[in-house]
């Protein structure tokens, strides 16, 4: 339960009582557990944004451009929930290999605060292609369907995340690190709970949703972990905290591309 508290106060900007967060504690032991917590706050983040989803499409029924409507508000709903902390590290990982070809120019330009044209491009076109993407979803499989593909995308995503840092090393400084935790890799009962947190999310969306849905889904993501990880093990021989968020992003985006492949080809 300390663990995901402080995974809640890290990932969320969710209001705890001051007693809870002084009661979680903060310690390096207390951060690595805190890791296996990170498909479950996506299954919370999911949660606000499926009752976003629903919401809209309660108040707009028939509408023609509900599902689109649906998927903007969705999306912000969870940009404001997590405070923008993933897609900021999009941005900065985009920016850094983007305008850096070698390592360290590469981990300078990430630590910069300010923005450049590779990650404003980057970010614009990752929320481009989720609600794209929902849009879609939402308007073939209604507003179940893309409740079933927020469910799936941020608790996958999530959980898929945590493989990066099972195997390559935290190359991020104690200043600027923006993952838990700076040292050490995450154990592998934390694992065994992410895997458990993932199980769930997906029960839940394949319950909402055709059977190759979330199958697919999965799929896609798992083919972009495969694509990022090469990537860092490439250009920085590690991590850093914005290369989980960035790996987090294009996960989501690649989960629902394979989700929203599967639905049209069944409808």
């Amino acid at each position: 339960m300390r663990g995901l508290m402080l995974a809640l106060q890290y990932f969320t900007r969710l209001p705890l009582p001051a007693a809870l967060a002084r009661w979680a504690g903060f310690d390096t032991g207390l951060q690595r557990a805190s890791l296996a917590h990170f498909p479950g706050v996506g299954l919370l983040v999911a949660g606000v944004a499926v009752a976003c989803y629903w919401a809209v499409d309660r108040v707009l029924p028939r509408s023609g451009f509900t599902p689109l409507v649906a998927a903007v508000l969705s999306t912000a709903a969870t940009v404001l929930f997590t405070g923008g902390l993933h897609e900021d590290g999009l941005a900065d990982m985009a920016d850094g290999l983007g305008g850096g070809r070698a390592r360290a120019a590469a981990l300078e330009i990430m630590k910069d605060p300010r923005i450049g044209s590779f990650g404003a491009l980057a970010l614009l076109l990752a929320l481009l292609g989720k609600i794209a993407l929902l849009g879609l979803i939402g308007a073939v499989g209604g507003w179940t369907g893309a409740a079933a593909a927020l469910l799936g995308g941020h608790v996958t995503s999530r959980g898929l995340t945590l493989a990066i840092v099972a195997s390559l090393p935290n190359i991020s400084s104690a200043a600027t690190s923006k993952s838990l935790p700076v040292a050490g890799r995450i154990e592998w009962t934390g694992l065994l709970v992410a895997a458990a947190w993932s199980a769930l999310g997906l029960a839940l969306a394949a319950g909402l949703s055709s059977p190759g849905f979330c199958a697919a889904g999965v799929a896609a993501a798992v083919i972009a972990l495969l694509w990022i990880r090469q990537m860092l093990a490439r250009r920085l021989q590690g991590f850093t905290g914005d290369c989980l968020g960035a790996a987090q992003q294009l996960c989501e985006i690649a989960f629902y591309l394979g989700a929203a492949m599967a639905l049209r080809a069944t409808a």
